[in-house]
């Protein structure tokens, strides 16, 4: 058991310390990641999600619908949890606020989901990973953008504007490669139209390298993040590393879903804090220093959550 947790475990935190003592020690810039965070959300992990998908059965695709409503109910918990707690404080800034919510609500499934689902459970992990993160990107990241350009101070507030925002908070979470390639990729594996073997194998050369650049770029991120501890991180951290995966349990120990879809969605649900809300703060001029703070405690205390989640979801 303990080989088992150390082989899926220590490639992840290894590949993710290099991009975290890379961009501390200057090797690589870990300001500007705008090229690395394009390969991999823009190009890399979008083949890598339409390739599984779009060959997926059927059966398969439709398999993860109780995963895909699951996973939207628990982030859309944490997510409204968070928001609600830490705004009812007057100090409180909304859109810093609304992208911890979005930090602590939406796991980092690109970077640690897909190659741990993957050692786990074998190839087929891409798919669990590709749904939940359809869930996220479709419901999360719209509903944190939203918050964040209602309550820009800097933005003139009018009905006109107002709409305005928010169809252009929409446009710009719906229309992400790493949005609608899953979703094309679904709508294909339904239609039970298959792929050419050529076009399969040229999304799957770049696909491959998804999981190693995602961590590369998650340690590389947090490298550039100063990191403070206080009441509110241990909080966020909980909440994520914790508090996430004992409700996904609580709800799949009360709904008629299969054990190995449980255990999935369980694990999924594990997984530490994601780093979109880093991005997001650094496009909407948000001060980043909370987000990187949660993301860093929630990926160090993962190493432990995540052995014990392993241990009892998947023992061999």
């Amino acid at each position: 058991m303990a080989h088992t947790i150390l082989l899926a475990l220590a490639p992840v935190f290894f590949v993710m310390a290099l991009g975290y003592g890379g961009g501390r020690l200057r090797f690589v810039e870990n300001h500007h990641v705008d090229g690395l965070n394009a390969l991999v959300m823009s190009y890399a992990l979008p083949a890598s999600l339409f390739a599984a998908t779009a060959s997926a059965p059927r059966s398969q695709i439709l398999a993860q619908a109780p995963l895909f409503a699951i996973s939207s109910v628990v982030m859309l918990a944490i997510f409204l949890a968070w928001y609600f707690i830490q705004t009812r404080s007057p100090k409180a800034s909304k859109p810093d606020v609304a992208l911890q919510a979005l930090t602590i609500a939406f796991p980092n499934l690109a970077g640690v989901g897909l190659p741990i689902l993957t050692d786990v459970i074998g190839p087929a992990g891409t798919i669990p990973v590709a749904t939940v993160l359809a869930a996220g990107s479709i419901i999360i990241n719209p509903l944190s953008l939203i918050l964040v350009e209602f309550n820009d101070p800097k933005k003139a507030v009018s009905s006109e504007r107002t709409q305005s925002r928010v169809l252009k908070a929409l446009r710009h979470a719906l229309t992400k490669p790493v949005v609608l390639a899953p979703a094309f990729g679904i709508l294909l594996g339904l239609c039970g139209l298959k792929m050419s073997s050529i076009v399969e194998a040229c999304l799957l050369l770049i696909g491959q390298t998804a999981p190693g650049v995602a961590l590369f770029l998650t340690g590389l991120v947090l490298s550039a993040q100063p990191f403070r501890l206080n009441g509110a991180i241990a909080a966020a951290t909980i909440a994520g590393n914790i508090v996430r995966p004992l409700l996904t349990l609580l709800i799949v120990s009360v709904l008629p879903i299969s054990p190995e879809n449980a255990k999935v969605a369980i694990l999924l649900a594990a997984l530490p804090s994601g780093f979109f809300g880093i991005l997001f703060a650094v496009n909407y001029r948000v001060d980043p220093n909370a987000t990187g703070s949660i993301v860093i405690a929630s990926t160090l205390s993962s190493i432990v959550t995540l052995a014990v989640a392993i241990a009892v979801l998947f023992p061999r």
